[in-house]
């Protein structure tokens, strides 16, 4: 709400466009002396009082309150649609252009949920192009901006950092941001549903990757119950899509393939493309674990040309990655190793889970040539990246791989420490650093028809 002077000075002028006197515009609810008052600028206007006078002058309370025409904010909102729209179905780079042009819109009418929303967008186009850093900064502003209002409002910005820092390789991280926020909903009584899902959801790869498949399960439980109370589809798809990894970890494939499918319906009806080749990528990940490497081939290479031609770059490299495992496995080391080098040798980033495991891949094909200093090289490298990501099932069966090299080689006592490195690494599956796992919802949710999920020991 602008000075109490330029309020009144408006407020004068609409009615002096209208022929009307003081006493006019007061009735029936205030009196001349009133409106006399306001006018000249010596008293703050209450919102009832401000309210009352917009609909006399046939004005909006904000245009009153501000100065700003309400069709401004409405086409702006509208505008932010459409830049949503483009990133779906378009280039991420298009969209931020978009975005940009929108964000100085809403910083010069001094709209603040509308800044807010173009920094959300301008994180979620940075995440799809891979600068991680960039993201972070729009989804801490984006978070700023919403300060005052109610975490669940906050939930968006919050899981756009925590999923920048989780492709950061910093999974730690991404999961005290996450639990914390899960946390303070429950603690502070908003336990919204759609808020949950969107946290519950993104708190599961982190997770999976630590090792807290336990937790993770858990999260996969509470989103699931709680889906039936979210009316945004594609919320809906992403949890689908999440919870599809927990299926998995549990050798349930059948439900794993069954939950990407709906996740691939859904995307595909409402034409997120990025998220349509997400589906692809998991789905090739689950029947390269599955043993069907050809079918698994297909669908990563689909997944990689789908998020090619988008330019997400980041992406496009970690699918790369899992595909080089796949040629490897059928025989195609060459290929692979190939297209390893070439990421590798790029300099962008891959992240420190999917650059260790680029490493680790090349450490194999290495060993199966017969060049063990090179392995040894490439498990090393991977190993300083891994522990520094917090991956404990990755760092378990890379220890166990540079134990057996070490072993193999004569070096028994360095074979040890690096099993003990493994082992300790594995040694409290399930849990993070982070203490005790955040607490169920408050409020009662649907039970899900035949699961068979389980808390597990400690959570």
């Amino acid at each position: 709400m602008d000075e109490p002077g330029e309020i009144g000075r408006r407020v004068q002028r609409m009615r002096v466009e209208r022929g009307w006197t003081q006493k006019q515009l007061a009735h029936p609810s205030y009196t001349s002396a009133y409106v006399s008052t306001l006018e000249a600028g010596k008293v703050r206007p209450s919102e009832t009082a401000l309210r009352f006078l917009a609909a006399r002058l046939g004005t909006s309370y904000e245009e009153l309150a501000t100065g700003r025409p309400a069709h401004l904010a409405t086409e702006l909102r509208l505008a932010l649609t459409d830049a949503q729209r483009t990133l779906a179905t378009g280039a991420a780079d298009e969209a931020a252009a978009c975005y940009r042009g929108l964000l100085a819109r809403a910083q010069e009418l001094e709209l603040v949920p509308e800044q807010a929303q173009a920094r959300l967008g301008l994180g979620d186009c940075a995440l799809e192009t891979g600068e991680l850093p960039e993201a972070i900064a729009h989804f801490e502003e984006a978070e700023r901006l919403l300060a005052d209002e109610p975490l669940p409002r906050r939930a968006r910005p919050i899981r756009g950092r925590a999923v920048a820092h989780l492709l950061s390789g910093e999974l730690r991280y991404a999961c005290y941001l996450l639990e914390s926020a899960i946390d303070e909903l429950g603690a502070s009584g908003l336990a919204d549903p759609d808020a949950l899902v969107l946290l519950h959801a993104a708190v599961i790869g982190p997770y999976m990757d630590m090792g807290a498949h336990a937790r993770a399960s858990r999260a996969a439980e509470l989103a699931l119950a709680l889906a039936p109370q979210v009316g945004d589809p594609a919320l809906v798809a992403g949890m689908h899509r999440q919870v599809a990894r927990t299926f998995l970890a549990e050798g349930r494939i059948a439900d794993a393939d069954a939950s990407l499918a709906r996740a691939q319906e859904i995307y595909g009806q409402l034409q997120l493309r990025t998220d349509l080749a997400h589906c692809h990528w998991m789905r090739g990940y689950i029947q390269a674990q599955n043993g069907e490497l050809v079918s698994a081939e297909r669908e990563l290479r689909t997944a990689r040309d789908m998020l090619s031609a988008r330019r997400a770059g980041l992406f496009t490299a970690q699918v790369e990655v899992e595909l080089a495992d796949v040629l490897r496995r059928l025989g195609r080391r060459e290929e692979a190793a190939g297209l390893l080098s070439a990421l590798l040798g790029a300099g962008g980033g891959l992240g420190a889970v999917h650059a260790g495991g680029a490493h680790r891949l090349l450490g194999l094909m290495a060993e199966e040539r017969g060049a063990q200093e090179a392995a040894e090289e490439h498990y090393v490298q991977a190993l300083a990246l891994l522990e520094r990501s917090g991956a404990s099932g990755d760092l378990a069966d890379l220890c166990r791989l540079l134990g057996d090299l070490l072993r193999r080689t004569g070096r028994v006592e360095a074979a040890m420490d690096a099993y003990r490195t493994g082992l300790g690494h594995r040694a409290a599956p399930g849990t993070t650093t982070l203490g005790p796992a955040p607490a169920a919802p408050a409020f009662r949710t649907a039970r899900v028809s035949g699961s068979r999920w389980g808390a597990g020991p400690g959570e």
